[in-house]
C-alpha cells in the first residue's frame, strides 16, 4: 500500500510574524505616500510647474497636481485605519502602478523627463525610478499575501481596544 506524504511549505511564518510584517510594510507605504503627499502640496507651484512641461498632461495639470497628493491621502488613511489596511494596499498598488505606467510612458515618449517626488527619490534615474515602484508594488503585494493568508485578526482586534 502506497502512502502519500504531504510536504510543507519550506518558507513559513507564525501569525504574529505575518501581522508585524504586513504592518511593517503598511507603515513604510504609509511613509511613502504622505510624505510625498506633504512634499507635492508644499511645493505645489514646483509640482505644477514640472507637469506643465509634460505635452501630453499639461492642460491636466492644475487638475493632476491637487488629485495626485489628495489621492495619496487618501490611499494613507486606508492605510492608518487597521480595518482597512486590505483596501489601502489595493489602493497603493494601484497608484503605484500608474506612477510607473507615466513613467515608462515618459522614458518612450519625452525628451525631458521632469520628476517632483519626494526626498531621495528625485535623486534616481527614470529606470531606477521604475525599479523602485515595482519594488514597493511587489511589497505591498507580499503584505496582502500575508494579510491574506492570517486575516490580520489579532492585530485589529488590538486596534479596536483602544
Amino acid at each position: 500500500m502506497a502512502s502519500t506524504i504531504i510536504s510543507k511549505d519550506k518558507f513559513q511564518f507564525t501569525d504574529t510574524i505575518r501581522e508585524h510584517l504586513a504592518f511593517g510594510i503598511v507603515l513604510t507605504c504609509l511613509f511613502l505616500f504622505l510624505t510625498s503627499a506633504y512634499t507635492k502640496i508644499e511645493e505645489h507651484d514646483r509640482f505644477m510647474n514640472g507637469l506643465l512641461k509634460v505635452a501630453f498632461i499639461s492642460h491636466y495639470a492644475w487638475l493632476i497636481s491637487w488629485t495626485v497628493p489628495v489621492a495619496e491621502i487618501v490611499v494613507s488613511l486606508f492605510l492608518i485605519i487597521p480595518k482597512t489596511h486590505k483596501w489601502g494596499l489595493y489602493g497603493f498598488i494601484g497608484l503605484m502602478m500608474v506612477f510607473t505606467i507615466y513613467i515608462g510612458s515618459m522614458l518612450l515618449w519625452s525628451e525631458k523627463l521632469p520628476c517632483h517626488c519626494n526626498l531621495l527619490i528625485e535623486k534616481l534615474s527614470w529606470g531606477e525610478h521604475v525599479v523602485f515602484n515595482l519594488a514597493f508594488v511587489g511589497l505591498a503585494a507580499f503584505a496582502l499575501w500575508l494579510i491574506k493568508n492570517n486575516q490580520y485578526k489579532s492585530l485589529i482586534k488590538q486596534n479596536d481596544k483602544y
